[in-house]
């Protein structure tokens, strides 16, 4: 019998993948489909379509308006989310407990009947563009964006999620409603939940609301393509800002590398949540140089990268990437004692602990793992995976930060 919380993985008819997880007493639940189609899917000239098309599917129906579906789970306090990424789609809707049937019914409508009325699309256009504009606006996002843009140029995830003004002009429902056929199959997605309903009453409804999604098959085509090598640059572009904001960074395997777990756990190491980081403890405690400084990883079936992002007064941009530098070099050259490599490796899992407890973090993670591994990791195994992450290890992967990176930088000079 399952531990409570514990996750479980079922394949239904057709290939459909349930992920369940159960927690009793919960007083919400949480359903809704993965599916392995992102903006890496868009297609030559189509940039943005993914990230559209999981706008405009709450749009109508051949059964519901707009209205009706927004009201659906609302009327009763629920709430219906989505989200694109370069290689993954997600939709789905928390409830209070007691409504689980409601929401699956309303996300198998969703992905099979959705319309894409042409008068909808049309306000959604504006919605999107807006949102473009407002990614342009702030700097400290728009630079991560223009730098995986640079340092996956001439792949499928180097373009940007949201696309542009010129390509949302194109979209029309018929381009929308085939995109949804061919990739909200069954074989191509996930469908998960977790709540207090028993994993026998939630593979009934599942089986019951999904029958008429088609079976197509797995998407392992352009998401799952190598990447091309890495480019090399050290970029920076003038806009009008009071700050410089910078992102450097080097490629790095991706979601199926052997390198994972070292990346991840040198990231954390370097810029994660911990006011304890080594970058933060270098730029912000001791100099005061940076409002923020973080390390993230941006990580795809193709490849990687790792990446450091900082804010701070354009006149101290150099002294930051130099301190940035020597922190690296450190690493590289071994400088990172045993005690210190176990604390982090202990701070490191105490961290995805008690991310863990977050049910909805939990179900959605368990979903995206399932769907490009074929199941989600235990903590023991991802525990085990970090313990023999070695120094040497970390060495390596901070000697190409040090050695082989990319730099851009977004500021007023």
């Amino acid at each position: 019998m399952k531990k409570p919380g514990e996750i479980a993985v079922e394949e239904l008819s057709g290939g459909l993948r349930l992920v369940y997880s159960h927690r009793s007493g919960a007083l919400a639940g949480i359903l809704g489909v993965a599916v392995r189609a992102g903006s890496a899917d868009d297609g030559e000239g189509r940039e943005g379509l993914a990230h559209f098309v999981e706008h405009t599917i709450f749009k109508g129906t051949e059964r519901r308006s707009s209205w009706h579906i927004i009201n659906r789970m609302e009327t009763v306090g629920g709430e219906l989310n989505a989200y694109t990424t370069k290689e993954e789609t997600v939709v789905y809707t928390v409830f209070p407990s007691g409504e689980a049937a409601r929401g699956a019914e309303l996300v198998a409508d969703l992905i099979v009947n959705s319309r894409f009325p042409e008068k909808e699309l049309a306000k959604e256009r504006e919605v999107v563009a807006d949102e473009i504009d407002s990614y342009l606006d702030t700097p400290s996002e728009a630079v991560f964006d223009d730098f995986e843009d640079m340092m996956f140029s001439g792949t499928p995830v180097g373009h940007n999620i949201l696309g542009s003004r010129a390509s949302l002009e194109g979209f029309t429902p018929e381009i929308c409603r085939e995109y949804l056929k061919r990739n909200y199959v069954r074989r191509n997605m996930v469908v998960f939940y977790c709540g207090s309903r028993s994993l026998s009453a939630i593979r009934k409804l599942v089986e019951q609301h999904f029958s008429m999604v088609p079976e197509g098959c797995v998407n392992e085509g352009k998401a799952g393509m190598p990447l091309l090598a890495a480019p090399r640059f050290n970029t920076i572009r003038i806009i009008d800002s009071h700050q410089a904001h910078t992102v450097l960074g080097t490629r790095v395997e991706g979601i199926y590398g052997e390198e994972r777990f070292a990346v991840a756990l040198l990231a954390n190491m370097l810029g994660g949540p911990g006011m304890n980081s080594l970058l933060n403890v270098e730029l912000r405690e001791r100099r005061g140089l940076v409002y923020s400084v973080e390390a993230s990883t941006a990580m795809f079936a193709g490849g990687g990268a790792l990446c450091i992002y900082y804010g701070c007064d354009p006149d101290d941009s150099a002294l930051c990437r130099k301190l940035c530098n020597q922190v690296f070099a450190d690493v590289r050259d071994g400088k990172i004692s045993p005690r210190k490599l176990e604390a982090a490796k202990k701070q490191y899992m105490g961290q995805l602990l008690i991310a863990g407890e977050n049910s909805e973090t939990r179900i959605l993670g368990a979903a995206r793992a399932t769907l490009f591994h074929g199941r989600p990791s235990s903590l023991e195994e991802t525990a085990e995976a970090i313990r023999k992450v070695s120094a040497e290890d970390l060495a390596k992967l901070a000697g190409r930060l040090a050695d082989e990176c990319s730099v851009l930088t977004l500021g007023p000079y």
